[in-house]
């Protein structure tokens, strides 16, 4: 997967300044931008060729996995081809002359504010909940309003030409967003070139302890497990599919021993995507790894 190819188009959902779009840039940084409305959207221009490659958030470190994305990245038909971890970092911005002193309220996506109650709460700032960041900053840059703020990326003041008021003004440093690249077709890293993830989703046979044997195979070959999260298949208490990360490549006789184990106790198994690990990945590996 090449990151600089100047006429590439990259999708992701939201508005121009948005996280998502920051990542874009990260991984690719001569890209166009295609902000769309929905998850749904920009899945689709990736899967009608609009867009060559979709940055689509999953997992972020403090609210947990993103809604509806593992559902809708199986039902896409589209391919994991890497990903980027993102640290999340939130500015207050308001409108060029506008002070500290000046603002009474705040604006941003719900989960911005409930991220950022130390400050507001510090500046004695009303919080009002608005649909996304980079959408609160758009807001803001077109009320002609001097006592109204937003809480968004860096990016979206340079957008909306905002001034930045205060930095990094999140309540825990931690906070991180995981991405995934999606694309149309299947760009499988090659074996033993780097440390690697797989990504996989599959559903167990009904029979009794299924899921323990299942697992077992991971176990007995050394494969590191990093991701598994269930959820329902339309809406059904009684099917349930699993999505995992593991680390290694199926070419890899450990990881292809367990993938073998896995197949016997499951009715549907499918790779996602084979790709390079982000260099995050190495902060939050186990001493000696």
């Amino acid at each position: 997967m090449s990151e600089s190819k100047s006429a590439m188009i990259v999708s992701y959902q939201g508005e121009p300044g948005a996280f998502s779009s920051q990542a874009a840039l990260a991984v690719f940084p001569d890209c166009e931008l295609l902000p769309c409305a929905t998850f749904e959207d920009a899945l689709a221009a990736v899967s009608d060729g609009t867009a060559r490659y979709g940055m689509i958030p999953i997992d972020n470190s403090i609210a947990g996995r993103v809604a509806d994305i593992h559902h809708l990245l199986p039902r896409s038909g589209l391919h994991i081809v890497g990903e980027h971890f993102l640290p999340i970092r939130f500015h207050l911005m308001a409108l060029k002359g506008a002070t500290l002193a000046t603002l009474k309220t705040v604006q941003s996506h719900i989960h911005a504010l409930g991220q950022c109650r130390k400050i507001i709460r510090k500046l004695g700032l009303k919080a009002e909940v608005a649909a996304d960041t980079a959408g609160s900053a758009r807001q803001v840059s077109q009320s002609g309003d001097l006592t109204r703020g937003a809480i968004a990326p860096h990016i979206a003041a340079e957008v909306y030409g905002l001034d930045i008021l205060m930095e990094d003004i999140e309540d825990e440093k931690h906070n991180t967003t995981r991405f995934v690249i999606l694309s149309k077709y299947p760009e499988f890293a090659r074996a033993g070139t780097a440390r690697t993830v797989t990504t996989l989703i599959f559903q167990v046979r009904n029979i009794p302890a299924a899921l323990f044997k299942a697992m077992g195979g991971f176990a007995t070959n050394g494969v590191n497990m990093t991701k598994l999260e269930s959820y329902m298949v339309d809406g059904h208490f009684s099917a349930t599919m699993f999505y995992a990360d593991v680390e290694g490549h199926p070419d890899d006789p450990a990881l292809r021993r367990a993938l073998d184990e896995l197949a016997f106790f499951s009715k549907e198994m499918k790779i996602l995507g084979v790709y390079p690990a982000h260099p995050f990945r190495e902060t939050f590996a186990e001493p000696g790894e």
